[in-house]
């Protein structure tokens, strides 16, 4: 009797667990993450320093405080190409890429990195920044 029992527990946990996964995995296919579209301006003839500069180290720092890289681009007019850089990042939600971007500003690393790449002057003079939630049929979610 005690092993039907058993054998019943058992059973029952993994109905429950398999349930459990199922539902998270279809969570997983529908949960909204934010996305942050990001437009740098760089200052005149400082954009190989500030490709460098994400090259080297930013992007590490991206990812040690939890902020996902989608990609990066350059405009493909050559002339806008020296002037902008732009950058798509993921977060699970708005308050997650409030709480990554403080942890990356006070990250003493990317203080030193910043003084030593704009030792000669600022790399960026205007960053535009904008959340984006994606809508019910965008592929990625």
């Amino acid at each position: 009797m005690k092993m039907s029992w058993l054998a019943l527990a058992v059973v029952g946990l993994g109905a429950v667990g398999i349930a459990l996964y199922a539902a998270d995995d279809k969570k997983g296919d529908k949960q909204m993450h934010v996305f942050e579209l990001r437009t740098y301006y760089a200052a005149p003839g400082k954009m190989p320093a500030l490709h460098a500069r994400f090259r080297e180290h930013t992007c590490k720092l991206f990812e040690k405080h939890g902020m996902a890289i989608v990609g990066f681009w350059s405009p493909i007019d050559n002339s806008e190409a020296e002037q902008k850089l732009i950058y798509i990042l993921s977060y699970p939600s708005k308050e997650a890429a409030d709480r990554s971007w403080a942890a990356f500003r006070n990250d003493p690393l990317w203080k030193e990195v910043r003084e030593v790449s704009e030792k000669n002057g600022k790399l960026v003079e205007k960053v535009e920044s904008v959340y984006l939630n994606p809508t019910d049929y965008s592929p990625m979610k």
